[in-house]
């Protein structure tokens, strides 16, 4: 009786880059944004619409990066299929030797390598050479879509949580209630990424946070900088 399945943290690679970057840039840019026009002494409202306006924007700017990233990683694949396509199409032999030598430089005896390396071509010869000549498999395999819609949801998640703040603040408590409000939401990001990953979540929490802090903190520098005073 074969082992049950196993279920490995790598399954989660795709979406969860997507998704903590996202969420991540969200909380950072919009918190960021908020405090920095906050910090010139603008108005609530004033404030309120760059941070929707930057909550709109950096979506869509996620959505179109990722998806242009994405995508340009999943032409590369096809072309490298399409490649290995031909080639097993015309020279069989060849591909079955360099499989084998794959297997070899990995540990196996040179028979057992190239008794492997036919077994598997037999039964699906692409895959067996795009998984490991090409290191392409269906866990990492390059889906533009998810990655662009992923990505501008959670930054729009990410983004709403310091906006919620601005808009629930006073106005002389902005500042310090969207600082340590994304704070905390950056902290708790970072743990919940380390976790789905397997990391360490003490390390994954200061991380997020320390470049958030150091985001807010220069962004409200260069607002003070530019105190105008818009009424």
């Amino acid at each position: 009786m074969p082992p049950p399945p196993e279920h490995h943290r790598t399954q989660h690679i795709g979406w969860l880059r997507a998704a903590v970057l996202g969420a991540n840039d969200g909380i950072v840019s919009t918190a960021s944004l908020i405090v920095g026009v906050a910090a010139s002494q603008a108005t609530h409202e004033h404030i309120l619409i760059a941070g929707v306006a930057g909550l709109v924007a950096g979506a869509m700017s996620m959505a179109a990066g990722e998806y242009v990233s994405v995508s340009s990683q999943a032409d590369t694949e096809r072309a490298d299929l399409e490649r290995e396509r031909r080639e097993l199409a015309t020279n069989r032999r060849y591909e079955q030797r360099e499989l084998a030598g794959i297997y070899m430089e990995r540990g196996l005896e040179p028979a057992l390598a190239h008794q492997v390396a036919q077994q598997l071509m037999r039964k699906d010869a692409l895959a067996a050479h795009a998984r490991d000549e090409l290191g392409i498999s269906e866990v990492a395999t390059a889906r533009p879509i998810q990655a662009a819609l992923t990505s501008a949801l959670s930054f729009a998640v990410g983004a709403g949580l310091p906006l919620l703040g601005a808009a629930l603040a006073s106005l002389d408590q902005l500042i310090a209630t969207v600082f340590v409000s994304s704070l905390i939401c950056l902290a708790a990001l970072g743990i919940l990424a380390a976790h789905t990953g397997g990391a360490s979540r003490l390390i994954g929490a200061m991380r997020v946070s320390f470049w958030g802090v150091l985001a807010m903190a220069v962004t409200a520098g260069v607002g003070s900088l530019f105190n105008s005073g818009i009424q």
